[in-house]
């Protein structure tokens, strides 16, 4: 069990780590999702700086277990907003959402069935 906490945990830190970057550096990705979801532009950054504290809580989990697995249930909650950002415009993209929504699940499941 062991394995597969840091193995998941890992995985899903850095997925939310690399969509954090892209969200602080003003990629246009970003930028275009918040268009199509009618989300001002000036929320990215913050948006950005939510990934990045999941995704560095996820890693700090590993020392403080309750901070890695609050960590994972906020990215949880996070994605969950985000599906309703996409459903809310109508938008049935949602391949993208699913694979991180996935990850930050497993995070959480393997976090609480490790402690």
């Amino acid at each position: 069990m062991f394995a597969a906490y840091v193995t998941v945990t890992i995985l899903a830190s850095v997925f939310t780590g690399i969509a954090a970057v892209t969200y602080l550096i003003g990629h246009d990705y970003p930028k275009a999702q918040a268009d199509m979801k009618r989300i001002p532009r000036s929320w990215v950054p913050r948006l950005g700086m939510v990934l990045a504290a999941g995704s560095l809580g996820l890693l700090a989990g590993f020392a403080v277990p309750l901070l890695g697995t609050l960590a994972a249930a906020g990215l949880v909650l996070y994605f969950v907003g985000a599906l309703i950002a996409h459903l809310r415009v109508g938008s049935r993209q949602l391949v993208g959402w699913a694979v991180f929504f996935t990850t930050v699940v497993a995070a959480l499941v393997v976090n609480l069935g490790y402690h």
